[in-house]
């Protein structure tokens, strides 16, 4: 049965057909029951290969399934073909599954738009793009999921194309991934100039050819293009603005497709990044700083959304951080698990806002913790799971991180603790600003809108919830300490086997870190109890440069937006008015000077060309009399 892989990707690409051609006619309830099955299908056809897999020895796990010759040019030969091993089917599993709920929340929480059909058809089509992205057996192949999944974010974070925002928000979601493009096509290049093949299977034979330098080269490459869609620094800003997409967008973005990507072609590549030390220091480095500084930012946000955003690139860090310490089942672990809590928060936050037509700012919140329990009891889950409170999910998934950090990289284990603090208070900070305290959606808004009237979510939004704080608690069983004989860890181990770095570390050393863990996520959450109680703002802690997300921003526009505009306009205005034209119309002024004197001589009239020619013949004799005589 593990021929059937294909279908994964089919299932979504075919709703995605069918909705382009016949949406309209379907209407938005079929529609949305066609694009939710699709994908429910494609989970289906995921265990069926799953345990297909499970059923071969951990040494015959891998499975390439070619469907034909796609770019037969010269010694490249790429194929539409799928590697199917444990770390394909892995993603799989939770891209499709995570996905199918989000696609039967998104009925309800789209019903009425004006646009639903489009909707659900750009999420088909992102699912399919990211199963090829996970599946594809070769970089070329990788490299069209890769796009897929860019252009559907940038469809679905402009989604609502009249608000000037949105629009803002989709173009420099298009350019800060294309930057990190530019990263994986050099990675190809060097690659293929190095070893003549783009198959991952082929390149790992043949990573001998790769000298120090260029395994370091290839590894900064790589880094490149995961900071563009992993959303790491220096090309994070992106992803706050997909928050103007719908929120089921933001789920499907931060928690099952698109930021992940990064981190997967990073763990995939792990053959390559084991041959540069140097690489993986600097991308563990940008891990951490990246986790800490948007925690920090995380701090400060006045929207529901946005805090969720920076919390998703803190988290991402993370998962860059255990790459770059080659903890790689460590960070397909956090991974899974993130995609849980993350996109139950965001399905949370999506029900708040529904319920208060469409208000995300924390100020005219509070107090819906009564009004919408159901909300609230999920919401309350996915909090104290990203928290790291144990036995929680994130309590077992990030300090895995941890302990495979602690021994490698000691300073970079010391930032990744403070992160874990500074995340269990911005996510403390959210649920009281948002459940408790006072019911500000009672009072008229700042600018002067009229008091808010909650309500709690229809069920087919809830039922999402419900399954996903179910994952959010329980994902941590997929590779606790004790079921390493058939967890995740033994699963994931023939991918990563030759390249794992494993701390070895005591078991009372694991115990106390464990415990460490433990008291900075309950640290965390009881001093923002204490400092936020009976507070709606806390203008000490909420900064203006982190509001500003640290003047990021503000220095690309200083350093690269504004010299950008000053040079563009000055090739405008004087390169190609005064150069370019000026050559340009220099030489039609000449061509137009020298027609006219050409002119004078091309009278028409026969007398003057016959006085010429006997002036000429005259000439002729005159030359060849002197000549003779």
């Amino acid at each position: 049965m593990i021929q059937t892989a294909f279908l994964m990707p089919l299932f979504p690409l075919i709703g995605f057909v069918i909705l382009a051609f016949a949406g309209r006619r379907l209407g938005e309830r079929i529609a949305g029951i066609l694009a939710t099955s699709t994908v429910a299908m494609s989970f289906v056809f995921a265990v069926i290969v799953w345990v297909a897999m499970e059923g071969r020895a951990p040494s015959n796990r891998e499975f390439t399934q070619t469907l034909f010759t796609w770019l037969p040019v010269g010694s490249l030969q790429v194929k539409v073909a799928f590697l199917i091993d444990p770390l394909s089917i892995t993603m799989c599993l939770f891209v499709t599954f995570i996905s199918a709920f989000i696609h039967l929340y998104s009925i309800g929480y789209m019903k009425g738009d004006r646009d639903t059909v489009k909707f659900f058809l750009y999420l088909n089509l992102f699912v399919a793009s990211m199963l090829v992205l996970v599946m594809a057996n070769n970089l070329v192949l990788t490299f069209v999921g890769w796009e897929g999944v860019g252009v559907c974010s940038y469809w679905l974070v402009s989604y609502y194309y009249d608000k000037e925002s949105a629009i803002s928000a989709g173009k420099k979601a298009f350019v800060y991934n294309r930057i990190g493009d530019v990263g994986l096509l050099l990675a190809m290049f060097l690659i293929f100039s190095k070893v003549g093949t783009l198959d991952y299977l082929s390149i790992f034979t043949k990573t001998s050819a790769f000298t120090p330098l260029v395994a370091t080269l290839i590894g900064l490459a790589l880094l490149l293009a995961a900071t563009g869609k992993s959303a790491q620094i220096p090309l994070f800003n992106w992803l706050p603005g997909s928050m103007e997409g719908p929120t089921p967008v933001s789920a499907l973005i931060h928690a099952a497709t698109m930021v992940t990507a990064g981190v997967y072609l990073l763990c995939r590549m792990n053959p390559v990044l084991f041959l540069s030390p140097n690489a993986e220091l600097i991308i563990a480095i940008i891990g951490a700083l990246t986790a800490f500084v948007a925690a920090t930012i995380a701090t400060a946000q006045r929207d529901i959304k946005a805090v969720l955003a920076y919390s998703t690139i803190s988290q991402i860090g993370y998962m860059v951080l255990a790459v770059g310490a080659g903890a790689y089942v460590a960070a397909i672990f956090l991974m899974i698990a993130h995609a849980f809590y993350k996109s139950l928060l965001f399905l949370a936050a999506g029900s708040v806002s529904h319920g208060l037509n469409g208000e995300r700012d924390l100020g005219r919140m509070g107090a819906l913790r009564k009004i919408m329990p159901w909300t609230s009891a999920t919401f309350i889950v996915g909090w104290l799971a990203i928290a790291g409170v144990p036995p929680l999910s994130a309590f077992w998934s990030k300090g895995d991180v941890l302990d495979n950090v602690y021994r490698k990289y000691p300073y970079l284990w010391a930032i990744g603790l403070l992160t874990a603090f500074l995340t269990a208070y911005y996510m403390t900070r959210l649920y009281k600003l948002t459940f408790s305290g006072d019911a500000r959606y009672k009072e008229v808004g700042p600018d002067g809108s009229p008091p808010l009237h909650p309500h709690e979510s229809p069920w087919v939004m809830r039922i999402p919830l419900l399954v996903l704080a179910v994952g959010a608690a329980t994902a941590g069983m997929l590779n606790l300490p004790f079921v390493h004989n058939f967890g995740l860890d033994e699963f994931l181990s023939p991918v990563f086997d030759a390249t794992l770095y494993n701390a070895h570390e005591s078991g009372s050393l694991l115990w106390l870190l464990a415990i460490i863990d433990s008291l900075v996520a309950i640290a965390g959450i009881v001093v923002t109890f204490f400092l936020w109680k009976g507070r709606s703002t806390y203008p000490l802690l909420e900064r203006k440069f982190l509001l500003k997300e640290w003047y990021w921003d503000d220095m690309y526009d200083t350093v690269i937006g504004r010299p950008g505009t000053k040079l563009a306009n000055f090739s405008a205005t004087t390169v190609d008015v005064t150069v370019i034209d000026g050559a340009v119309n220099g030489i039609a002024s000449g061509v137009v000077r020298t027609a006219k004197s050409m002119r004078k001589i091309q009278t028409g009239q026969i007398r003057q060309y016959a006085l010429i020619l006997a002036a000429g013949i005259l000439a002729l004799l005159v030359f060849v009399l002197t000549r003779v005589f």
